[in-house]
């Protein structure tokens, strides 16, 4: 007992002559080292907020500097020309006025001379030459757009040539320039919105090119493109994580799509035009061939998304399915997919962004012909905003210059708007746990 009691006190005695640590001693080596932490610490901050300061910066000048010389893209010079029909001897009722073929009716009733008189006797001797040659069909779809237009007399703002308006933004010849100040200040020439950039085809003015024709072929060509690499990338990312067996040959295709994500577009290009022109010899430049390309070149991205976000899905979602008495496949369908869906709509997201910005794989397999309609399906002649863009760039004439920026930035709409409901998808369909 006595021994208890003695070893308690020694105990108490030695806790009472080893008190608890309170902590490193702060010396001033100790002190050294943490300021150094601090400031490595702040260093870092600052390193990334000037890293984000730096992108914001870079973006806003691009995106700056693209509306400054977009903004002109959307403008075009034009001539004030008062028409009368009725002197003239241009007739036509409602019905043939507002069919398909009343450009060419028009025409064959002389508006094109008519067009070109009346220039000259309201700009002058030699007017009719500082008109686009293409003016008198502004005038046809006027016409056909209000066929009682055609009763009365109207002035009508058409597209100056392509001289005149370099001389109205101040280049060009010294007589260009001099002329295009005589015109401006008598009030007949202008820069006026151009509408028509969006419903119009390509052309060999400046004044009277639009990107409807590019765009529409753009259009068709995603569609065939997302038809085609979504559905097939999803199906085979679920295979591969869900249903593949673990051998040499399952790991020689993951390799594959791997290695096949980071191979240059232009060879995605080359394939297509010995395979797909090879089986489609006619479909030269139709928005099928171009969509086919553009999908050989998605489908690695949303494979590898799609894989990833099949093996973020716990594994208690599959558990607890089996348990319920829920079948392999119903296990895969009904709850795995809807859960990983989210990402692999992210991964659409990226492989369709970029299939859209493409120009190389387009042009080998011939989608950079002039095509002066729009496409009227996935079959016909098209080409697409970047291959546009890119044609447009090449030209000598200025006016090209700022239909180029004013392309890009209805490509950006474009892109802003794919992307936009591939999030709103995305987001839909998310799900916590």
């Amino acid at each position: 007992m006595s021994s208890s009691v003695t070893t308690s006190a020694d105990t108490k005695t030695g806790s009472e002559q080893k008190p608890m640590s309170q902590g490193p001693t702060r010396t001033p080596e100790f002190e050294k080292r943490l300021a150094r932490r601090y400031r490595s610490e702040r260093r870092f901050k600052r390193l990334g907020q000037g890293a984000i300061v730096f992108s914001v910066a870079v973006l806003v000048f691009l995106l700056g500097n693209m509306l400054l010389n977009g903004v002109g893209g959307f403008q075009r010079a034009e001539l004030a020309v008062p028409i009368d029909f009725a002197e003239a001897g241009v007739t036509g009722d409602a019905v043939s006025l507002t069919a398909p073929s009343a450009a060419q009716v028009l025409e064959m009733q002389g508006l094109p001379d008519v067009v070109q008189y009346y220039a000259e006797e309201s700009l002058g001797e030699g007017g009719a030459a500082e008109l686009s040659g293409d003016a008198w069909r502004d005038v046809a779809a006027a016409l056909s757009d209000d066929p009682l237009r055609i009763g009365r007399e109207e002035t009508y703002w058409l597209a100056a040539s392509s001289d005149l308006a370099s001389g109205l933004a101040g280049e060009g010849s010294p007589e260009m320039q001099a002329l295009a100040e005589r015109l401006e200040e008598r009030g007949v020439l202008q820069q006026n919105w151009d509408l028509g950039f969006l419903s119009r085809t390509d052309a060999t003015s400046p004044q009277q090119v639009g990107i409807w024709g590019a765009l529409k072929g753009s259009i068709l060509t995603m569609l065939v493109t997302v038809s085609l690499a979504f559905p097939i990338g999803v199906l085979s990312a679920l295979y591969l994580e869900e249903y593949a067996p673990r051998n040499r040959w399952t790991d020689l295709i993951e390799v594959s799509i791997n290695n096949l994500a980071a191979v240059p577009s232009i060879i995605f290009g080359l394939l297509g035009l010995a395979v797909f022109l090879t089986i489609f010899p006619n479909l030269r430049s139709a928005p099928l061939i171009g969509g086919l390309t553009l999908a050989l070149m998605t489908m690695p991205v949303i494979v590898i998304s799609g894989r990833n976000a099949i093996k973020a899905v716990p594994p208690s979602i599959r558990d607890g399915a089996l348990a319920v008495g829920a079948s392999p496949i119903q296990v895969v369908f009904h709850h795995v997919l809807p859960l990983a869906l989210p990402g692999m709509l992210t991964g659409t997201i990226i492989g369709m962004a970029r299939a859209l910005g493409e120009t190389a794989p387009l042009l080998m397999i011939g989608m950079r012909a002039f095509v002066a309609t729009p496409p009227d399906s996935f079959t016909s002649p098209a080409t697409v905003l970047p291959v546009q863009i890119f044609l447009w760039s090449d030209e000598i004439d200025r006016g090209f210059v700022e239909r180029t920026s004013a392309a890009i930035i209805v490509l950006l709409l474009f892109l802003l708007a794919m992307n936009g409901l591939a999030i709103y998808l995305r987001n839909k369909f998310e799900k916590s746990w």
